[in-house]
């Protein structure tokens, strides 16, 4: 019986050996097995959606300063209205420390035209020409990171975002609060404040291929008070249109930051330090969530990425072990044949 075992052990042997020099060549029957190699993870690409509020705006310099200072540069901005103009300068390529010596160094003349008119009292135009003058009259399309402009189209209320073309123009229309400045025509249509349609455009930078968002909100919020002046009369009935809106927007976000800014005036430039300051706390007082956000979309994509290698692996067996010839499946049976090494 021993011997009748071992003549088979033997034949089975043979057959392995011969199914590798028949006559079809080892490399034409069995396909050669590589090693997988993990794939490299792509970088998680964060989103900024800066939001509208006048002077308030200020304090997204200092959220993008300590985005920038723990490792979370955004990648892609898009802007309403005092965000635009932010989010234009920062998407030039400035950092965030030259986004707040311009501000510094901001001369309120420099972007306020008064001018009488049924449509508003600032015609725009200058600030315009500031914005162009800052991302050196570069369109938005040639802006050194993806930037969006969002503003509402006047005819029909319908949200606009603006990705290429005028950025000084497209800023400007953004801008454009009802009754304070004109309204700005570009091509058949009129267009307005953002802030209307989209307070905080966390949409928009979505479509610009953010993985996580992150919202600023500085808009005004309905306190109870009444405001003391017509632009913060203004101010705060856009506040209340765009408010639900705004609520289901901001919704969507990854990461909402509120810095603690309903305090200044829409017009009151003079608190330009203390809103830097003010976005630079609420960034901080968020950032362990930041990473807690952003090491989550790592797990999941390196999970995502073992499953996918693994499932190649099995493949690439299968694909082996259906290639063999009769031969090598007979031996295969005996466990003779190795060429087709499970993953």
């Amino acid at each position: 019986m021993r011997l009748k075992n071992s003549l088979v052990y033997l034949g089975l042997a043979g057959l392995a050996a011969l199914s590798g020099c028949g006559s079809h060549p080892p490399s034409q029957s069995v396909a050669s097995e590589a090693t997988p190699t993990s794939p490299a993870l792509a970088p998680v690409r964060i989103g900024i959606a800066l939001g509208g509020g006048a002077a308030k705006g200020f304090a997204h310099i200092g959220v993008i300063k300590m985005l920038e200072a723990n490792g979370f540069t955004p990648a892609v901005v898009a802007g309403t209205s005092a965000g635009s103009v932010v989010g234009a300068l920062y998407a030039s390529g400035m950092n965030a420390f030259e986004l707040q010596e311009k501000a510094v160094a901001l001369d309120e003349a420099k972007i306020r035209d008064l001018q009488l008119s049924s449509g508003g009292l600032v015609l725009g135009q200058k600030l315009e020409d500031y914005v162009n003058e800052q991302v050196q009259r570069k369109p938005l399309e040639q802006l050194a990171k993806p930037f969006v402009a969002v503003a509402t189209r006047l005819e029909d209320g319908e949200r606009t975002v603006f990705a290429r073309g005028n950025t000084g123009q497209a800023v400007r229309a953004s801008s454009s609060v009802p009754g304070v400045f004109q309204p700005v025509s570009i091509g058949k249509y009129h267009y307005v404040d953002g802030g209307i349609a989209s307070p905080v455009p966390v949409d928009a930078a979505r479509q610009l291929g953010a993985d996580i968002v992150i919202a600023v909100d500085i808009s005004n919020k309905a306190r109870g008070k009444t405001p003391d002046n017509m632009l913060g009369a203004l101010g705060q009935s856009i506040a209340i249109m765009g408010q639900k809106l705004g609520q289901a927007e901001l919704a969507r976000a990854d990461i909402t930051i509120h810095p603690k800014v309903l305090d200044i005036g829409p017009a009151d430039f003079s608190q330009r330090a203390s809103a830097i300051v003010e976005g630079e706390k609420a960034a901080m007082a968020i950032m362990p969530k930041i990473r807690e956000r952003v090491a989550q979309l790592q797990a999941e994509r390196a999970k995502a990425a073992s499953l996918a290698q693994q499932k190649a692996a099995e493949a690439q067996h299968q694909s082996c072990m259906d290639s063999r010839s009769n031969l090598q499946k007979l031996a295969g049976m005996a466990g003779l044949d190795s060429a087709c090494a499970k993953p």
